[in-house]
């Protein structure tokens, strides 16, 4: 069964970098041919993608935050992470890891971007 926790800062503060932790449990982000994202869901609204790393550790970005996004990963660990720049209250969100189409996800980390 592979299980996925996110970990990070609860509260930011606007222009700073915020940096999420994906630990995944109970299968490896290096096996072919799964990718590992991140999506977002603002109160009251949607869900958003917002970028993925793919076992061969290659990156893809949304248009929309490709800007103020980096993902990256840590094998040894088994580990991805998400930083995003210049926050703003509009980045106050849950915060998801997961898997593939995703078949799995994590319980979501609550991210308020506040002063």
């Amino acid at each position: 069964q592979v299980q996925l926790q996110e970990s990070g800062p609860g509260l930011v503060k606007p222009s700073q970098t915020v940096s999420l932790t994906c630990t995944v449990s109970g299968g490896s982000i290096t096996t072919n041919y799964y990718y590992w994202s991140w999506i977002r869901q603002p109160p009251g609204k949607g869900l958003e993608w917002m970028g993925a790393i793919d076992y061969s550790g290659s990156t893809y970005y949304s248009p929309s935050l490709k800007s103020r996004t980096s993902i990256s990963r840590d094998t040894s660990k088994n580990q991805f992470t998400l930083q995003l720049s210049s926050v703003t209250a509009e980045d106050t969100a849950v915060y998801y890891c997961t898997r593939g189409r995703p078949d799995y996800w994590g319980q979501g980390t609550q991210v308020t971007v506040s002063s």
